[in-house]
């Protein structure tokens, strides 16, 4: 059986191996120092948990479910030229990643044998070339973000800012399809019906053109009659995975599986960069999803810390209770259960 911690060692480089579980198996001197974290700080922790590497533009590229993990499930290499990586000591510095995903005959399914290893070092002028992703990445929680290739668009740096106001109404009903008289309302209300249309139709050239330019599939954005919809199989959503890691975690908790539940609840909380397209806090068009999805958070929240006081763990809930309270200060039921954690506390 092949060992993780030979594997690494035998590199010059930072490096870490991964299990099927995407957690760290093994971990490097070379990685001590230039993160700052010991192997037993890291070892059993999600990788994305220790990275918490963001893209130049602000996205996250390590995020649960990331498009670095699926790499690693269908066993293809990857390279990232620049990203930040967080250190122990919080500051992020800049990095290349590259991983080498182990064959099969050298691997297992057991949860400590590595089935990929991922190498970084200090950003070079001159990175390497690198692998696309297979799909391009929406983050909407806080600032908005779309990713490809492991490169952030800049969208905010469109010609035409009703482009990126049509790619977020189009994200936020996704899968439905959207007549165009009611984007055109909601684009250009001062405008008559023809006017509108005409347009629509060159705005929704300009997106197409904006994401063909960067590596996007022309049936992102469908057309269906006289409406538009994006397709949500062609396009990862952070908010679709944040929905089904809360549905995830709730199954596990009500099985008293409250470890298990902490874990999705985690990572749904690592996704929730603020609220859902907070740019566009003033748009009535996102204020329901907004709403729902930030209730759908403090709800989580709640969860968590009921699962940290069923494990005993009340420091931790009473600091999910102050995190919640941070967000909704005048949430009763947060400052009830802090009291009580804080009571068994002492």
């Amino acid at each position: 059986m092949v060992r993780a911690n030979d594997l690494v060692n035998f590199v010059s480089d930072a490096a870490f191996a991964v299990g099927a579980t995407h957690n760290i198996v093994s971990w490097n001197a070379g990685a001590q120092l230039l993160l700052g974290y010991s192997s037993d700080e890291v070892i059993g922790q999600p990788c994305h948990d220790v990275l918490q590497a963001v893209l130049p533009s602000g996205e996250p590229l390590c995020t649960p479910n990331c498009e670095v993990g699926h790499c690693f499930d269908l066993g293809q290499p990857l390279a990232v030229p620049l990203c930040y990586a967080r250190c122990k000591n919080c500051q992020s510095i800049p990095v290349s990643l590259s991983s080498l995903v182990m064959p099969p005959e050298l691997s297992c399914n057991t949860p400590d044998n590595p089935v990929a290893m991922v190498f970084f070092r200090p950003y070079q002028e001159k990175p390497n070339r690198f692998i696309q992703f297979h799909s391009p990445r929406i983050f909407t929680f806080g600032h908005f973000g779309l990713v490809v290739g492991g490169c952030g668009l800049a969208v905010e740096k469109w010609k035409r800012k009703q482009a990126l106001t049509l790619l977020k109404y189009l994200v936020t009903y996704r899968d439905h399809a959207v007549p165009r008289e009611r984007l055109v309302e909601c684009l250009w209300p001062e405008v008559d019906e023809r006017r509108g249309w005409e347009r629509l139709k060159v705005t929704i050239y300009y997106l197409r053109s904006q994401l063909r330019a960067a590596g996007i599939q022309d049936d992102v954005v469908e057309t269906s009659g006289r409406s538009y919809l994006v397709r949500s199989d062609r396009v990862w959503i952070d908010t679709d995975t944040f929905e089904t890691l809360i549905s995830e975690g709730a199954m596990l908790q009500s099985r008293h599986k409250w470890d298990e539940a902490l874990n999705c609840y985690k990572q749904a909380k690592h996704l929730y960069r603020g609220d859902y397209l907070e740019e566009d806090i003033y748009e009535d068009w996102c204020a329901e999803e907004r709403e729902r999805l930030r209730e759908l958070y403090l709800d989580m929240l709640g969860d968590m810390a009921q699962c940290y006081g069923d494990l005993g763990r009340c420091r931790d809930a009473a600091r999910i209770c102050r995190t919640a309270l941070v967000c909704e200060p005048c949430r009763e039921a947060f400052h009830r259960a802090l009291m009580t954690y804080l009571n068994r506390l002492g």
